[in-house]
């Protein structure tokens, strides 16, 4: 498919259609503005890389291009897991945001990107004149094979990526089940760890909003600042953090955060008493003592309460019951 652009687009090839087309800022069946010689509308561009082709968009793409590619969305009645997708070509310049999300496919560009990028990493190009990507997701689950990172590093052996190239990331590892360790030596853009299921991401700086959001397995340590919302809709998991902006744990349904400084929750998230185990995975990840660990804020969901009945005697009574 080849689609010739007069002007900069965005969420071209956006699995989601930025998730706002009930309210008509885009829908699926939309023709895509500004179009040279044809007429296709945004889905079709996407169910032409889910059927494993090629898009070939001559022009400048804007922002959120390929946001989730190569996932079967639930919010369209899909299964929410990974599946196979094709490959964008862009002779052209891609805005900020290229590739959040994305968990398979190979994004293609022959201009220049704009940071922050997605969930993917640049390796050696097999196309002349493009620079190649692929998400972090796929190369987590499937290996290396014949590619070859371009600054970074992964180690086989150990199944750990280090982004240590300086680039601002979102979503990194998103919607991963694989058991993994991802070291980020500086600073990440929001959605870190988004829908992850097995595996650890260490970010060494400061991460963004929605870090950890819909967690559903894993591990997410971040020694700086973390944004707002870090853990919400979190369903199983533990994130490590600092300190974080705003409330955490919105619309939380299990799983564990541990913080160095408090943070604001509100219920049904509360903060819990710190058990040994927690303080041991805290000295694991950050190497501190245990006095320093023990000393960590833990917030969750109590599932069980302590109560007195009118004899005198105590039960434990499952929250809700």
């Amino acid at each position: 498919m080849f689609l010739t652009l007069k002007e900069r687009i965005n969420n071209l090839c956006d699995y989601t259609y930025n998730f706002t087309w009930q309210n008509n800022k885009i829908r699926p069946d939309s023709v895509i503005p500004s179009q040279a010689g044809t007429n296709y509308t945004y889905s079709d561009l996407v169910y032409e890389l889910k059927n494993g082709k090629e898009v070939y968009i001559t022009g400048n793409a804007g922002k959120g291009l390929g946001y989730s590619m190569g996932v079967d969305l639930k919010h369209f009645g899909g299964t929410g897991t990974v599946e196979k997708a094709g490959k964008i070509f862009i002779e052209g310049n891609v805005s900020s945001e290229m590739g959040m999300g994305m968990a398979a496919g190979l994004i293609y560009v022959k201009g220049k990107m704009d940071e922050p990028l997605g969930n993917v990493v640049e390796v050696v190009s097999d196309e002349q004149g493009y620079r190649k990507f692929r998400s972090i997701t796929d190369i987590l689950r499937q290996g290396m094979g014949k590619d070859m990172l371009i600054k970074n590093n992964y180690d086989t052996q150990k199944n750990q990526l280090v982004l240590d190239d300086g680039i601002m990331r979102g979503t990194i590892a998103a919607r991963c089940d694989r058991d993994f360790l991802v070291t980020v030596e500086g600073n990440v853009y929001n959605g870190c760890g988004l829908l992850m299921q097995k595996g650890t991401i260490h970010v060494t700086g400061d991460a963004g909003m929605n870090t950890g959001a819909h967690l559903d397995g894993g591990l997410i340590v971040v020694e700086g600042t973390t944004g707002e919302f870090a853990g919400a809709y979190m369903k199983k998991g533990t994130i490590i953090l600092n300190e974080a902006k705003g409330y955490a744990g919105a619309n939380m349904k299990d799983g564990v955060i541990l913080s160095k400084n408090k943070v604001k929750v509100s219920n049904p998230v509360e903060e819990l008493e710190m058990s040994q185990e927690d303080a041991n995975t805290i000295r694991k990840q950050l190497g501190i003592g245990h006095v320093e660990a023990m000393s960590y804020h833990k917030y969750g969901i109590v599932k069980e309460r302590l109560v007195r009945m009118r004899d005198g005697s105590v039960v434990v009574r499952r929250v809700g019951e």
